[in-house]
């Protein structure tokens, strides 16, 4: 079994057979070239819809469910996702140490504690630091191991001044990059961000999440806690609710003791559970280390269509493309084409983040068209 279609070359006979051929050719050019200019005047109406300002763009629950959306699997499975989040903790509590240390698992793809990692670069802006100390405290941290797609900056613009074109301008030169850590956000805050309305809160978060998610990336921004206790322990991060209501969760590390060399964190976001997990400060290196998790990560029950696919779709035979009833034979399954197909579209991400195989699903002129492929690591 091979993974390509079989092709083969049409069998052109002479004479009328030819002629018949090129005629049909032609037919299909002058149809194609008719369809291309509705859809072109349809673009226009759109645009110029879009344009009004009455206009309110909506999307039906049918549209939703056939709209495949790219997958963007977690940095750190159960733990990290792309998005914009907040790591709040007291100054001097160990946070640099725990953020040094996502930037190498993830930089070099190692396991952090029993958590899975996807490897990708990694920007980290130490701007609180300088090189001397961030050189002393990686070789304490991981000896002579070095990480060539982990890199620093000690200095940096500001939001709305030099700061948004040297992100975009690293992300172009880097585009493999998984993860951005500004440590801190109060260093990147513009000239006169100091104001901590809710409304100005909010607006550096969102600036800060639509650069985040355009590039689909991972955004850690590094701030402090306020001294006052609070029943909920998120209601501690320094600055006004507009912080954590912009952002799409944080990460909050607190120890019992200053002194000590445990710490809990706390793990709250819209695309993970919320959790607590038990830290232990190594002596030695500065690491933190995992020492207990207090709640169960849960895990979807199995997909039997899925997993259906994942047998099908091998290294052997990584490919296959055709219609939805196609697929349909094609994974002997008792379903109608549309459902099957509204499934994968729901399910798309899983499909990939298990099982690394991508769908796709579109609309052509002669009809839908599904691809089905295992995507080489």
């Amino acid at each position: 079994m091979t993974n390509k279609k079989e092709m083969t070359a049409p069998y052109v006979s002479v004479g009328a057979d030819t002629e018949q051929s090129f005629q049909k050719c032609s037919n299909d050019i002058i149809t194609e070239n008719a369809e291309n200019i509705n859809s072109l005047e349809e673009m226009q109406r759109e645009l110029r819809k879009m344009l009004d300002p009455s206009y309110l763009k909506t999307m039906s629950m049918t549209e939703l469910y056939d709209t495949v959306f790219q997958s963007r699997p977690p940095l750190i499975d159960g733990l990290l996702y792309p998005g914009t989040y907040l790591f709040v903790g007291a100054p001097k509590l160990g946070k640099s140490f725990l953020m040094a240390q996502l930037a190498y698992h993830i930089s070099t793809g190692t396991q952090l504690w029993n958590y899975t990692v996807r490897k990708g670069t990694v920007l980290y802006l130490a701007l609180e630091d300088d090189y001397r100390r961030l050189q002393e405290r990686l070789y304490r941290m991981f000896g002579t191991d070095g990480a060539e797609n982990l890199f620093f900056s000690v200095s940096a613009g500001q939001l709305g001044n030099g700061l948004d074109e040297q992100l975009t301008r690293f992300m172009q030169e880097h585009p493999d990059t998984k993860l951005i850590i500004i440590d801190t956000l109060q260093k990147v805050r513009e000239v006169g961000g100091d104001n901590y309305s809710y409304a100005n809160d909010y607006e550096i978060i969102t600036r800060l999440k639509k650069f985040a998610d355009s590039y689909g990336i991972t955004l850690l921004l590094v701030h402090h806690t306020r001294k006052q206790k609070a029943d909920d322990t998120f209601d501690m991060i320094s600055g006004t609710n507009g912080l954590l209501g912009a952002a799409d969760g944080a990460f909050l590390l607190q120890k019992e003791k200053r002194t000590g060399n445990t710490a809990t964190l706390e793990v709250s976001g819209r695309d993970q559970q919320d959790q607590r997990l038990h830290l232990k400060r190594n002596e030695s290196t500065l690491a933190w280390d995992l020492e207990r998790t207090e709640t169960e990560l849960w895990k979807e029950p199995p997909e039997p269509l899925l997993e259906l696919i994942a047998e099908k779709i091998t290294a052997d035979f990584s490919e296959w493309q055709g219609t939805p009833t196609e697929l349909c034979d094609f994974l002997s399954v008792d379903m109608k084409a549309n459902a099957l197909t509204m499934k994968l579209n729901i399910n798309a991400g899983r499909l990939y983040n298990e099982y690394g195989i991508r769908y796709e699903n579109k609309r052509c002129h002669d009809g839908r068209k599904v691809r089905l492929y295992l995507e080489q690591a």
